[in-house]
């Protein structure tokens, strides 16, 4: 027997794009976990995350309020094709291949966060330690696996307008505070000037 279907018509038991944001978005507003239980309990599979933390954090940034523990709001959403790798190689080590690190050591520049050229700017080696151990006494995760991150992240941050994150919210949600920390940053090493020859 041959079955026939409607190409503008999904089978009922495939969830729509908009089911597929609604679920992530109830799993990424679940209780957010500790850093140390996170690391161990993400998978390897495709995702969004979120990165949640008290409002004393950064208290000039408005944040979504976490649904199941309101004294935590929603600071930073991305997506990954690994969530384990994402989280544990990137968030957790690397100032150059994490937009979240190079944030957050804008925004502490009372604490004091030295960078240096690579071909880019990074965290010197003690200071990505520093800002892990930053990280983990004050941040918190929630995560949601979903075969495609991408359209779920972009509609989340569209939707949700996280404070750290600058691409994808509307202009009128950008944090200025958020972009000055970035900037701020970006400009705290350059590469060396070339020789000049006499």
């Amino acid at each position: 027997m041959l079955s026939m279907t409607n190409p503008e018509r999904p089978p009922e038991d495939v969830p729509t794009e908009e089911a597929r944001v609604d679920e992530a978005l109830r799993l990424l507003s679940g209780v957010p976990v500790e850093l140390d239980a996170a690391v161990k309990r993400l998978s390897r599979g495709s995702g969004v995350y979120a990165w949640w933390a008290a409002p004393s954090v950064f208290p000039d940034l408005s944040g979504l309020s976490n649904d199941s523990v309101p004294s935590l709001r929603m600071l930073y959403l991305g997506r990954a094709n690994s969530l384990r790798g994402r989280v544990l190689r990137n968030h957790l080590r690397h100032s150059g291949s994490s937009t979240l690190r190079r944030t957050l050591a804008g925004l502490l520049t009372a604490e004091g966060y030295r960078t240096t050229w690579t071909d880019r700017v990074v965290l010197i080696a003690e200071d990505e330690v520093r800002l892990t151990t930053w990280m983990h006494t004050h941040l918190r995760l929630t995560w949601a696996e979903a075969a495609e991150p991408t359209t779920i992240e972009a509609e989340l941050v569209r939707r949700l307008h996280p404070p750290l994150n600058v691409h994808g919210v509307g202009p009128e949600h950008v944090q200025v505070a958020v972009v000055a920390a970035k900037n701020s940053y970006n400009a705290s090493s350059r590469p060396p000037e070339p020789l000049r020859e006499p």
